[in-house]
């Protein structure tokens, strides 16, 4: 199969990142997936699959380490088309005030400075190119707020004004930045909120519009769409897959 186009996922090891790059990857993009774990059982799966991909290990929150897999990726494949940043991780959950100093920085350093720091040499490859795509993983919690979460939503929020202003700033290069705001969607990540709040789930249910949880695929699906030609005059949105829950 020719490669078309080269992708990186940030937190492709599960849940929407590993769905996204999976997406990528059947779209016929190489696809990187980037992780603090290593995904190499995961990128078998895909190669397995007849699809070209390749698993870096990175943490987001180390600048000089993005900075070197970025110059990994286009000295490897040449260029980068299509970025998802995508790496996160939640504060245990907990009313604001009772959240650690160490809670709260390492929430920001993975949440909001990884993105930063993804984003930054993202762009910068993409100067020289003069065209790419650039999708961040805010959430339905970066437009609205939510209970024992105040370290986490404040970085969703955070991620949408970065987003929109970087956007502003690139857009005449040919650059398109755009986010995605996952609502309640069955990833590990919600499983565990799941498990130590059992209620959660039926609250959820019963909350949701649409009446049930979201599938990671149907985050994948908005994520490529947003890296597609077909997106070409969508710049600095929010798109909100949620199942409606944030419009009551």
């Amino acid at each position: 199969m020719t490669v078309q186009k080269i992708a990186l996922v940030t937190g492709a090891g599960m849940g929407i990142g590993l769905a996204c790059a999976e997406a990528f990857a059947r779209a016929g993009y190489m696809t990187v997936l980037a992780d603090i774990n290593e995904p190499k059982e995961q990128v078998a799966k895909i190669v397995a699959g007849g699809y070209r991909a390749v698993a870096y290990r990175i943490d987001v929150a180390d600048t000089q380490a993005v900075n070197e897999m970025i110059a990994w990726i286009v000295s490897t494949y040449g260029r980068l088309d299509a970025a998802h940043n995508n790496a996160g991780i939640q504060t245990p959950q907990r009313p604001m005030a009772e959240i650690t100093d160490d809670e709260f920085e390492r929430t920001v350093a993975v949440d909001l400075k990884g993105v930063w720091n993804c984003m930054r040499y993202e762009i910068l490859q993409m100067q020289k190119q003069g065209y790419g795509a650039i999708v961040n993983t805010s959430s339905a919690g970066g437009v609205v707020g939510f209970p024992g979460q105040a370290a986490y939503i404040a970085c969703k929020h955070v991620i949408l004004g970065l987003t929109k202003t970087a956007a502003i700033d690139y857009a005449a290069q040919g650059i398109r930045i755009n986010a995605v705001c996952p609502g309640v969607i069955r990833t590990p990540m919600a499983e565990e909120l799941i498990r130590r709040n059992p209620q959660l789930e039926e609250m959820f249910t019963k909350e949701i519009p649409a009446g049930r949880l979201g599938k990671s695929e149907e985050i994948a699906d908005a994520v490529l769409w947003l890296c597609s030609p077909q997106a070409s005059y969508i710049n600095g949105h929010a798109l909100v897959v949620d199942g409606g829950i944030t419009i009551k």
